[in-house]
């Protein structure tokens, strides 16, 4: 595994109290730092070259651990009329530290996740035609509630969203799992229904034109800055504490194209279609 240690300093300014809260759950507070940037890949499914965005606000232990892991990664060729092409793509990164013990004064930092967007071609791709953002809740607003909400969308071929599951919710404050579970409750629900609402245009060409629904990745982030004029942008190349909530399965997850998982590997505001964009072969961060 490609991996790396990072002091737990780093994590002083991320607005997480490491040492605040019930201890079973602060035992499972990890941070995450999410990357995005471009990838483009060769033919035969090499990695041609890659950028990460603002590269010069990235920690250069992180550069160095994305520069290695991408050497090795290896995608399934992209096929245009027959012949394989070269391709390139949207990439986000989510970065992952965690404690190797409870005791440990360092954390392990790994590449966790990544989607590979569209592979640039018009057309191909879904987008948002309406797009309004969920209310958030009162109550935790008053409490200094944050979160962010990693939702699954069935959007049917006109563009509706016909089911909406949140997936996982990852909690910027430390509670007890009592508490845990209704603050994920409180952010996902007013989540789903916004969802619900949007509209989409789906892909016009490509492999898939004519699926009869699309299934869609969506994050959804409640942050008290974001009202303030702040926001995820803010952060972007620093570590970021939360408490990862469960990863739960759509009811309806049997009908879900088999394509990447990576839940919270998606910046606030984009979208990623299942089984779509570039596939990844090779393990994120194998040696």
């Amino acid at each position: 595994m490609k991996r790396l240690l990072v002091g737990v300093t780093a994590l002083a300014m991320t607005g997480l109290a490491l040492a605040a809260g019930p201890g079973a759950v602060r035992k499972r507070v990890e941070a995450s730092m999410l990357l995005t940037g471009s990838i483009t890949v060769a033919p035969d499914g090499s990695v041609s070259s890659y950028d990460i965005d603002k590269a010069d606000k990235v920690p250069a232990e992180i550069v160095s651990l994305v520069q290695q892991s991408a050497t090795d990664w290896r995608f399934e060729p992209v096929i245009r009329d027959g012949h394989p092409v070269s391709a390139k793509a949207h990439m986000s990164l989510r970065v992952v530290a965690r404690r190797e013990n409870e005791n440990s004064e360092s954390m392990t930092a790994r590449i966790a996740g990544a989607n590979f967007g569209d592979d640039g071609q018009d057309g191909e791709s879904i987008t948002y035609i309406d797009r309004h953002p969920p209310s958030y809740p009162a109550g935790a607003v008053a409490a200094h509630v944050e979160g962010t909400v990693y939702l699954l969308l069935r959007v049917d071929h006109d563009g509706k969203v016909a089911d909406a599951f949140p997936e996982q919710v990852n909690m910027g404050v430390i509670g007890s799992d009592a508490d845990l579970r209704i603050w994920r409750k409180a952010l996902a629900d007013p989540s789903v229904l916004a969802a619900k609402t949007w509209t989409f245009r789906p892909p016009t060409k490509g492999p898939h034109a004519n699926d009869p629904y699309y299934y869609v990745r969506v994050p959804i982030v409640f942050a008290i800055n974001s009202r303030k004029g702040g926001g995820p942008g803010d952060m972007y190349g620093q570590w970021k504490a939360y408490v990862p909530g469960p990863k739960e399965t759509a009811p309806w997850s049997s009908d879900t194209p088999k394509g990447d998982a990576n839940t919270d590997a998606l910046p606030d505001g984009q979208l990623f279609l299942v089984n779509g964009g570039l596939k990844l072969k090779t393990p994120l961060d194998h040696s």
